[in-house]
Parts: structure tokens; sequence; C-alpha cells
């Protein structure tokens, strides 16, 4: 029996509740990685042409958690 029939009879016994898990994954292992290199693409391409002048400024962890009242 080859894995994908294997699966495939696996399915009939996951729960309808628990179906929308299994979709999921099933898409997300499925997904088109081309499309995923483009959308980090443009988000790279949309970062270098941000003009804001802080963009690159870098901050320590201590400073954060003090910004955000953390001790």
């Amino acid at each position: 029996m080859s894995n994908k029939e294997i699966i495939i009879k696996l399915l009939d016994k996951v729960p309808d509740y628990k179906m929308g898990y299994v979709l999921a994954y099933v898409q997300g292992i499925t997904a088109d990685e081309e499309s995923d290199e483009d959308f980090c693409e443009e988000l790279w391409q949309d970062y270098k042409k941000d003009k804001d002048p802080d963009k690159d400024k870098e901050y320590t962890l201590e400073e954060c958690k003090k910004e955000w009242g953390i001790d």
C-alpha cells in the first residue's frame, strides 16, 4: 500500500471537527513555493524603498524591555 493510500484510509478515521486541521496542513505543504518567494521579495523591496530614516535603528533588549515596561 502506498503512502497516499494509507493517508486516504486514515482520513476515514479523522473526526469531522479535526478535518480543518488536516485541510490547513495539506494546503500548507502543497502551497506554491514560488508565491512565497515572490511575497518575500516584495516585502524586501518595500523595505528598501522605505524612506524612514529610523528604519535601520537598532535597539538593545534592555532598551525594549524598558520601553515596554518589562522588568
